[in-house]
């Protein structure tokens, strides 16, 4: 069996784009897309690319949801650029996407821990509809 190539840059999975900008902008204060997007990459080691056509929509989607609001500026080597900044509503829209990050991360990580209970023994508290 062929070993993985772990230097290979991944995707941003999909549903994570959003978590991850606000998340940028949250640490960072106001950046351009450009920057978003390296800060992305920096944080995972490189092991995610975020690229143009992924990047862009989800910050358009983001402002008109009021998530985040933007103004021109002058990037760092002097050029135009649009920079993005968290507003109240994306505070509160992280801070939810986090908790149900958190929660979705915990159910997953009961079935990496799974070894062979007893089939047929179900859990009917807090179940989650897929």
């Amino acid at each position: 069996m062929e070993e993985t190539n772990m230097t290979a840059k991944s995707e941003v999975w999909q549903g994570t784009a959003a978590l991850m900008i606000l998340k940028t902008l949250e640490a960072l204060g106001p950046l351009h897309g450009y920057g978003i997007a390296r800060r992305i990459e920096q944080t995972s080691e490189d092991l995610l690319s975020i690229n143009q056509g992924t990047l862009y929509p989800v910050l358009l989607k983001l402002e008109q949801e009021g998530s985040i609001a933007s103004q021109w500026g002058v990037s760092d080597n002097n050029r135009k650029a649009k920079f993005y900044r968290l507003t109240r509503l994306g505070k509160k829209q992280l801070a939810a996407e986090a908790r149900q990050w958190r929660q979705t991360t915990a159910i997953i990580a009961r079935f990496f821990a799974m070894k062979g209970e007893a089939r047929g023994a179900a859990r009917s508290d807090h179940l989650l509809t897929l």
